[in-house]
């Protein structure tokens, strides 16, 4: 499935400016908000769809790139310029909403600091285990690459 203009996805100008992107960014991520619509997978894919086209387009220089190449700047089979995939559509709707706990506010646990290493990508191995190792326990080795 070919994916939405960003600027579609948003309803904004390609001129748009930062506060109009996240103007546009807000009122959509509420209204398609998993905990505003349980269940409604459509809303899920939109929420989803509305993190990646403001991640690109709040950010000056991947908005650069998308105005240039389109999607094909983030996409590496085409030889693009990112990292193919995207954050996690709730830590964009957290920065964009300030989202945190009292205590995070509290003691900075919200902001990350950048000399520290960031968090990578996560990793998935899917494993058949018998019903006697899930209920006593096992030890399997896996080979990542």
């Amino acid at each position: 499935m070919a994916k939405r203009d960003y600027y579609e996805v948003l309803g904004v100008e390609r001129n748009a400016g930062e506060e109009d992107i996240k103007k546009a960014y807000r009122k959509l991520a509420v209204k398609y908000h998993p905990d505003k619509n349980p269940g409604d997978k459509a809303a899920e894919e939109k929420f989803k769809e509305l993190g990646e086209a403001y991640e690109v387009l709040c950010d000056s220089q991947k908005r650069s790139l998308y105005d240039q190449y389109g999607h094909a700047a983030f996409d590496r089979r085409t030889g693009g310029f990112g990292r193919g995939g995207f954050h996690d559509p709730f830590e964009v709707f957290r920065e964009v909403f300030g989202g945190g706990s009292i205590f995070e506010d509290l003691f900075g646990g919200g902001r990350p600091d950048p000399t520290q290493p960031q968090r990578g990508d996560d990793l998935r191995y899917d494993m058949e285990i018998t019903f006697e190792e899930a209920a006593h326990g096992c030890e399997k080795e896996i080979s990542v690459t």
